[in-house]
C-alpha cells in the first residue's frame, strides 16, 4: 500500500465552496480529530458535548461564544476551545468563516441530537 497523498489545504478555495450556515465541511483528518470549516450567520441552538472539547478559530468575519456566564466575541487569527460539558451557543451578526478541530465523534448539536441543523454524515472539501 502507498503513503498517502501529503497536501497543502488553501482555505481561502475552502471556504469559497461553502455556500451555506452552520453545515460544517471537513478538510482534514489526523489522529483520529477532524479539520472541519462551516460558515456561520445568525444564532446557533444552545447545546453542549459530553466527551468532546470543541476549538474554534475565525478565519473571516467575526462571531460570538456565548456561554451561560460570559459573552467572548472572536476576531480573525482568535480561537477558544470550549471544554467537554459547557454549555454553549455561536452567534454571528455577520457571516463569519469558522476552523473547527474536534474528534471524529462530535456532533455539531451535541446533546440535541434531533434538531434540525443536526449533521451527521459531513461533505469532505
Amino acid at each position: 500500500m502507498g503513503k498517502p497523498a501529503v497536501e497543502k489545504v488553501n482555505l481561502t478555495e475552502k471556504f469559497s465552496l461553502i455556500n451555506d450556515h452552520w453545515n460544517p465541511r471537513i478538510t482534514g483528518e489526523l489522529n483520529g480529530q477532524q479539520v472541519k470549516l462551516a460558515k456561520f450567520m445568525g444564532p446557533f441552538e444552545w447545546h453542549h458535548h459530553e466527551h468532546e472539547d470543541e476549538f474554534f478559530m475565525v478565519i473571516k468575519g467575526q462571531f460570538e461564544m456565548h456561554l451561560r456566564d460570559k459573552v467572548v466575541t472572536l476576531q480573525p487569527g482568535e480561537f477558544l476551545i470550549v471544554p467537554r460539558g459547557v454549555e454553549h451557543r455561536p452567534v454571528a451578526h455577520e457571516e463569519a468563516e469558522v476552523l473547527m478541530f474536534e474528534p471524529a465523534s462530535t456532533v455539531n448539536t451535541g446533546n440535541l441530537e434531533n434538531s434540525a441543523r443536526t449533521k451527521t454524515n459531513l461533505e469532505r472539501l
